[in-house]
């Protein structure tokens, strides 16, 4: 396309011509492959943003995302799921991990019932021994999960999430559950490194 460009602008039956036109066509080059650069650079600071699925720092953005999403934070207080806590402590703990990274540590996602809705108050490594749910699965499944191409409940059925809490109550409340699934696509995160 530069080429016909740069030859509808300049005559071709003189070398003038001709060197005008390959200092045109070098410049379409040239600006082509400036602009190509420039749109696959990511933007300043970006990168350092970005931090491998279930580290610390995932599992606060998680949190975050976690509080902006309704079904999450007003579906699981309708529906009672935040008030069901173990020994009634007030609060209700969900663990996760990728099972593919042997060393990566657990994460922890801590809810409490504030301002009338399920909210995520904490997250980090593991602070409570006592879990209400834990749920594992490969990096490549968690990413599958995130842009919702597999459901919890084809999760569970195929092996490509392992599950263990009740399962009544996972019945129950299926439309946070699969939005709790998709924040692994609404958090940025690096896949293909262990944290």
């Amino acid at each position: 396309m530069a080429w016909q460009v740069a030859h509808s602008f300049v005559r071709t039956d003189n070398r003038e011509g001709m060197k005008m036109r390959y200092l045109v066509l070098l410049s379409f080059c040239v600006v082509s492959i400036s602009t190509a650069a420039w749109a696959q650079e990511p933007a300043a600071g970006a990168a350092a943003d970005v931090s491998p699925m279930l580290s610390e720092q995932w599992g606060k953005a998680a949190c975050s995302e976690w509080n902006k999403d309704d079904v999450l934070s007003k579906g699981l207080k309708d529906s009672g799921w935040i008030s069901n806590s173990k020994k009634n402590r007030g609060f209700r703990i969900i663990e996760i991990y990728r099972s593919d990274c042997a060393n990566s540590p657990h994460i922890q996602l801590k809810f409490q019932e504030k301002e009338g809705k399920a909210f995520c108050v904490d997250s980090g490594p593991m602070f409570d021994k006592e879990w209400d749910f834990l749920m594992y699965a490969e990096t490549k499944h968690w990413v599958s999960m995130g842009k919702g191409e597999v459901g919890p409940m084809g999760g569970m059925m195929t092996g490509k999430l392992n599950f263990k809490g009740s399962m009544w109550e996972a019945m129950q409340n299926m439309g946070p559950f699969k939005n709790f699934l998709l924040l692994f696509g609404k958090v940025p995160s690096v896949t293909d490194k262990c944290n």
